[in-house]
């Protein structure tokens, strides 16, 4: 029999490819991870995570008018002491990182600071920063390198000028004013992290609404909420050329004007990030959207070579990269071949309001070809009824009407996230709307309106 370096080799310490490694050390197999920058990945480093914090930190502002609305009559914010931020969250991520490392080691996994690229189908060639290289073997290998942004090669002055999401948490300083390109979840929830700190946001989107795949209502509702605050919106524009000047960052759109702006953080999109993997060198081709193609169990064309998380661009979210990671050691070591079930997963938005949304949109619901039933309503809550404010809470159940299941749940609101959290149980169990009708109300709370809504949608 052949003999390798490792039972199980992982390229990435994300958060699916620690998750592998982790469960399959602790079945006794010799495991090691290769990672090029810190363990931890998007999430940890350069995505929900810091992201989140930035959220908490831009919504005290808003919290201080509601103060003042509620009586506090001296309530009042300084100056935001960026500087201040962005040590502790790095000290924090830092802190974070050591503690997946730590758990690696501590389960057996050895962790090698390299970068890993293929030399044939069971072997890898480990390079350092330092420029060290060496070749070792596996008997099964994991690729769980995630996703990386990308700025667009079409546009000129974007390479020399462009911001991506992972520059936005070590930025020198604020700018006074940016324009964010893009109009998916990353850009709406930089748009209301950086609004909420203070600077003068534009969000560009060359669609005609922001959100695209999301519920229409959900969409239009987000669009009002984030015009509401002061945010512009401005669609069906887009970059053609950025200029530095000494006003600014000039932006020529391609409706023929410009626009200023003293940064330009491009939220337009990610891609897998398979460059320097040296796939060709085990015959699998990317796909056109530079994916690495995988079967219902994250294999590949080798039955020893898997794939899980963003690089296979299925449904890239961190807690499905875990359960691809869980399934995938079901699979591989405990012949017990597992697919994770992609149906109905729920997941939030971050803007402000946040987005809580799980099961089938109004669109997926007619090309289904589905007769539903919709119940929605939108309201003010207390907490913005009782300072006079505009914003509302938007909610929309979509109930098959032959079964009475609920196939979706939208909410846009106050914690949201936190709410279709309980939401997408309800929903995955495909309870039916009789039954979230006969579950009693928490009162007073928002999320009373699931259980009480009982007027259809003309």
């Amino acid at each position: 029999m052949t003999k390798y370096d490792y039972d199980l080799f992982v390229i990435g310490a994300g958060s699916g490819g620690v998750r592998a490694a982790r469960l399959a050390a602790q079945l006794g197999l010799k495991v090691a991870v290769a990672e090029e920058d810190r363990p931890g990945g998007t999430c940890v480093l350069r995505g929900c995570v810091p992201k989140k914090f930035m959220v908490y930190a831009s919504e005290f502002s808003e919290q201080v008018h509601y103060a003042k609305g509620f009586g506090w009559n001296d309530a009042s914010i300084g100056a935001f002491d960026w500087q201040k931020f962005k040590d502790t969250n790095n000290a924090e991520l830092t802190r974070l990182s050591q503690i997946y490392t730590a758990n690696l080691v501590k389960a057996g996994v050895e962790v090698i600071a390299a970068h890993a690229a293929f030399k044939d189908e069971h072997h890898l060639i480990l390079t350092t920063k330092q420029g060290g290289e060496r070749v070792i073997s596996a008997k099964n290998i994991l690729i769980a390198v995630g996703g990386w942004p990308f700025l667009p090669q079409h546009c000129p002055g974007v390479a020399e000028h462009g911001l991506t999401s992972n520059d936005m948490f070590n930025l020198p300083e604020l700018p006074k004013s940016l324009a964010i390109v893009g109009g998916g979840y990353i850009a709406v929830e930089f748009a209301g992290i950086m609004h909420g700190l203070g600077v003068d946001v534009t969000l560009l989107y060359r669609g005609q609404k922001i959100l695209r795949s999301f519920d229409d209502d959900v969409r239009d509702h987000l669009a009002s909420e984030m015009a509401l605050r002061g945010i512009k919106i401005r669609t069906q524009l887009d970059p053609v050329a950025l200029k530095k000047t000494d006003a600014g960052m000039e932006i020529s759109l391609n409706d023929g004007t410009t626009m200023l702006a003293d940064q330009v953080l491009y939220a337009s999109g990610r891609k897998p990030k398979t460059e320097g993997l040296n796939l060709d060198a085990i015959g699998i081709t990317p796909d056109v959207h530079g994916a690495v193609p995988v079967d219902k169990y994250s294999r590949t064309s080798h039955k020893h070579i898997y794939a899980i998380g963003d690089v296979t661009n299925r449904a890239n979210l961190t807690p499905v990269a875990i359960r691809e990671a869980i399934a995938f050691v079901e699979t591989a070591f405990k012949d017990n071949p597992t697919a994770f079930d992609y149906e109905n997963i729920p997941t939030a938005v971050f803007s402000q309001p946040q987005i809580g949304t799980v099961g089938l949109t109004e669109a997926e619901a007619i090309e289904q070809g589905l007769k539903y039933d919709v119940y929605q309503t939108r309201f003010r809550p207390m907490k913005t009824a009782f300072v006079q404010g505009e914003s509302r809470v938007f909610m929309k159940l979509i109930v098959e009407q032959k079964s009475d299941i609920v196939l979706g749940v939208h909410i846009v609101g106050g914690e949201a996230g936190e709410i279709i959290q309980l939401a997408g149980i309800a929903v995955k169990a495909k309870l039916t709307k009789a039954q979230w009708d006969a579950t009693c109300a928490v009162h007073p709370t928002a999320a009373e309106e699931l259980v009480t809504l009982k007027d259809k949608r003309a």
